[in-house]
C-alpha cells in the first residue's frame, strides 16, 4: 500500500488551484524548484504521471484529477476525525479565524465575537478583512477557519473542498438625495430611476449586483461616478451626485442628506453565506462562531430597520 503524504498532496492541490509552479510556490512559501521536486517525488510515488507539459507551462493529467478527487474527499475526512479528537482533547477552547468582506465585519462578525467573548473565555478569535471571492482563498491556504462571503461569489456547488450555509438575506436599498424628486415618492420602483446618473465599483460584486439589478428592472445604468467605499458613496449622493444601490449591512445609521427607500416590489438583495473547510464546521470551536454568527444573523433579520 502507498505511504501516502499529505505534504505532497496538497502542493498537487495548490497547482490545480493556482495554475503555475511559480503561483503555487509564492502561496505555500515555497520554492519553485521545491515545489517541482514535490510533485515529482508524488509521481514517482503513484507510479504515473501527474503533470504533463503544456507550451511552457505543465497540467494536470487525468490521473492528477482522479487523485485529487479522492484527495479532497480524505482531507475532509481528516478535518472530521480531528473535529472529533478536538471535542476530547480541547472542547470548546482554542483559536478560531474569521474572515469576511467589510460590510459584515461591523454588523455580524464584531457582535458574534463579542457575545462569544463573554460565554467561552478560553476561545480566542482573530479577524481577517478580505474581498468576498478571497475567503475562499484563504480558507484553502488554511489562513482562515470560517469565512463570510456572498452566494454570487462562491465556487461551483460541485467543489467539495467547501462546506456552505447561506446567514442572511441581505436587501439593497436605494439612496437618494434627500431633496430628490423621488425620495418621498409614495412607491417607488427601481425601474423609475433609469435615467439617473448611477455611482457604483469600477469591478467586482457589487458592480455586478448593481448592473444585474438594473437590468432585471429593465435598463442599463449609467455609471457617473465610480466608487466602491460606502461611505464615499453616501456622501456623494447626499451632494446629489447620484443615486445608488446600498446594501442594510453598510446602511447604519442616519446618514444626512441622504433618503434611504425600500424599492417597491423589486428589491434587489444579496445572500451571504458562512464557508469553512470540508469537514471542518465539526471542530467544537468552529461550531459555536458558526452558532454565534447565525444567531447574530437571526437578530439583524427582525430588527432592520426599513426606511421608507
Amino acid at each position: 500500500m502507498t505511504d501516502w503524504d499529505l505534504r505532497k498532496l496538497r502542493v498537487l492541490r495548490a497547482l490545480e488551484e493556482f495554475g503555475t509552479v511559480r503561483a503555487t510556490a509564492e502561496a505555500l512559501r515555497m520554492t519553485p524548484s521545491a515545489v517541482s521536486q514535490q510533485l515529482s517525488s508524488l509521481s514517482h510515488q503513484v507510479g504515473v504521471a501527474l503533470l504533463e507539459a503544456h507550451g511552457r507551462r505543465v497540467r494536470l493529467t487525468d490521473a492528477a484529477h482522479v487523485l485529487l478527487r479522492h484527495t479532497d474527499i480524505v482531507m475532509a475526512q481528516l478535518e472530521r476525525a480531528e473535529a472529533e479528537l478536538d471535542g476530547f482533547v480541547r472542547g470548546e477552547i482554542g483559536h478560531v479565524r474569521v474572515g469576511a468582506f467589510a460590510t459584515a465585519i461591523p454588523s455580524l462578525v464584531v457582535p458574534a465575537l463579542h457575545a462569544l467573548r463573554r460565554e467561552y473565555p478560553g476561545l480566542t478569535t482573530k479577524v481577517h478583512q478580505a474581498d468576498a471571492a478571497e475567503v475562499y482563498d484563504l480558507l484553502s491556504a488554511g489562513e482562515i477557519d470560517v469565512g463570510l462571503s456572498l452566494a454570487a461569489q462562491a465556487p461551483t456547488a460541485h467543489d467539495g473542498r467547501y462546506d456552505r450555509r447561506e446567514l442572511l438575506t441581505d436587501p439593497l436599498d436605494v439612496a437618494l438625495p434627500a431633496h430628490h424628486r423621488l425620495a418621498s415618492a409614495r412607491a417607488l420602483r427601481l425601474g423609475d430611476l433609469s435615467g439617473e446618473p448611477w455611482i457604483y465599483g469600477a469591478s467586482g460584486p457589487w458592480r455586478d449586483i448593481t448592473v444585474s439589478a438594473c437590468a432585471q428592472a429593465g435598463f442599463v445604468p449609467e455609471q457617473a461616478h465610480v466608487a466602491s467605499d460606502w461611505r464615499a458613496i453616501l456622501d456623494m449622493v447626499a451632494a446629489g451626485l447620484g443615486v445608488a444601490l446600498i446594501p442594510r449591512l453598510a446602511a447604519t445609521g442616519d446618514t444626512p442628506g441622504v433618503s434611504l427607500r425600500v424599492p417597491h416590489s423589486d428589491q434587489p438583495r444579496r445572500h451571504v453565506v458562512t464557508a469553512v473547510r470540508s469537514g471542518a464546521g465539526e471542530h467544537p470551536r468552529i461550531a459555536v462562531v458558526l452558532r454565534a454568527l447565525a444567531d447574530t444573523a437571526g437578530g439583524l433579520g427582525s430588527s432592520t430597520v426599513q426606511h421608507n
